[in-house]
Formats: structure tokens, C-alpha cells, sequence
């Protein structure tokens, strides 16, 4: 691969483009957060029209992403971009569709966070290189995935405890683990991504789940997201 990794726009380029970054990605330094007390995580997050699930939006579509960077539980920057998808989504192949958005959104960010969070896979995809992993690699910045289930990868259970964590497996490979955020709650998804191993990412979740369920410098750029898209819509003055 010459120079820094894009998009693709199409998806046997994308495979390609894909398998290259993960082995790319076998071989660069891995990251160590310096501290988790203070640490600058970022958040970004990307929504398409009201009524309008992933699935069901188009190239042309609009869509709204937005990046939220929280240090010592404080929001410290925030951006919102507007714009629109630029692939159908298929499964394993969501950089088509809101990958340029999504890097839009951080670089409009005036403070750039050291880690990022991902509504993503990282290693938990077929080519070992989803969207989370794929977006740290343009940027060269670490990253960590956050979903609300695996994609591939397997694993049990974690206790109920807040705090509780279970391995995902792929291919006798930790990928990741399923991170009990909340008590009883469901657990999300931790997937290891741009220079980040499976147990650093459950580190640099565990330190910015706050007070809800999902980590909260995603929350912060989901709600930003989704007011822009109210405000486009008129729901929102």
C-alpha cells in the first residue's frame, strides 16, 4: 500500500483495500494509553434520515455525523458536518457507505482526541478490518469499535456485575470482548481496532462509561448527530 489508506467505491476494492489495512495493521506499533485518568477519548458517530434504518439509505441520501472528545469527564470539543452516504450498506462493507462522513467529522474537530470510538468493528469482520479499524488507518489515529452486538466473533455471557467482561472469539483469535457497561443491562460490544488490542480497548471503554449504557463520548456525538438531523428536519429549532 503506497502512502495513507482511503476509501473504496466499490466492494471488491474494498475486500481488497480491507485485507491489505489488516495486514497493515499486524504490523504497526500497538498503542498504550499513557494514563486512563485524563485520557482525551473521542466519540464520532454518523445518522441518515428519519425512517430511514442503515440498511435502507442510499448513495445521495443526507446524513449527519458527529465527533464529541471528552478529557477528565469533560466535553472539551465538538463538531457536526453534514453531508450525504456514499454507498449502499452491505454487511462488512460500511466504509462504502458512511466511512468519508465519518472522517469528515473528526478532522473538523479543533481538539483531536488520542483514541476514538467507533460505532464500528475492528478485527471482528471477515477480512479483520471493519470500519473502526479501517477509519483509525486514515486518520493514523488509535481506535476502538463499539456496537451493540459482535458481527462475527463468539463468546458467553458476562456476569451481571457492572463492569463484567467476556472474551469474543474468532477463528481462535480474541477480537474483542462483550463488556457489561451497566447491571443487568445488555452488554456491548469492545472490538480491538486501529492499534488497539482487545484489552486495551476494554480499558479505554471501561473509563469512559459513565452513567449510561453506551461510552460517553459516542452518546455525546450520537446526540449531536441526531439534534442536527432535527434541526434539518424542523423537529428541532
Amino acid at each position: 500500500m503506497g502512502g495513507a489508506p482511503g476509501w473504496s467505491e466499490d466492494e471488491e476494492a474494498l475486500a481488497a483495500l480491507q485485507r491489505e489495512l489488516a495486514e497493515l495493521a499486524e504490523g504497526v506499533p500497538p498503542w498504550r494509553p499513557r494514563s486512563a485518568q485524563g485520557l482525551a477519548v473521542g466519540g464520532v458517530f454518523v445518522t441518515v434520515p428519519t425512517g430511514k434504518a442503515g440498511r435502507q439509505a442510499g448513495p445521495g441520501d443526507p446524513a449527519w455525523a458527529a465527533a464529541a472528545v471528552l478529557e477528565g469527564g469533560r466535553l472539551r470539543s465538538t463538531s457536526v458536518v453534514g453531508g450525504s452516504v456514499s454507498g449502499r450498506y452491505e454487511p462488512g462493507y460500511l466504509a462504502l457507505q458512511v466511512g468519508p462522513i465519518l472522517e469528515e467529522a473528526v478532522r473538523a474537530l479543533d481538539r483531536p482526541p488520542e483514541v476514538l470510538l467507533v460505532n464500528a468493528t475492528g478485527r471482528d469482520h471477515p477480512r479483520r478490518a471493519g470500519l473502526a479499524l479501517h477509519l483509525g488507518a486514515v486518520l493514523d489515529l488509535p481506535t476502538v469499535g463499539v456496537t451493540d452486538r459482535p458481527l462475527l466473533a463468539s463468546g458467553p455471557q458476562p456476569d451481571r456485575a457492572r463492569g463484567s467482561a467476556s472474551p469474543l472469539v474468532l477463528e481462535g483469535e480474541v477480537v474483542g470482548f462483550l463488556f457489561r457497561s451497566r447491571r443487568r443491562a445488555r452488554p456491548i460490544a469492545v472490538h480491538a481496532a486501529w492499534r488497539t488490542d482487545p484489552d486495551t480497548a476494554l480499558q479505554v471503554v471501561q473509563s469512559v462509561c459513565l452513567r449510561a449504557r453506551t461510552p460517553e463520548p459516542l452518546r455525546q456525538a450520537r446526540r449531536l448527530a441526531r439534534e442536527a438531523r432535527a434541526r434539518a428536519e424542523g423537529r428541532l429549532r
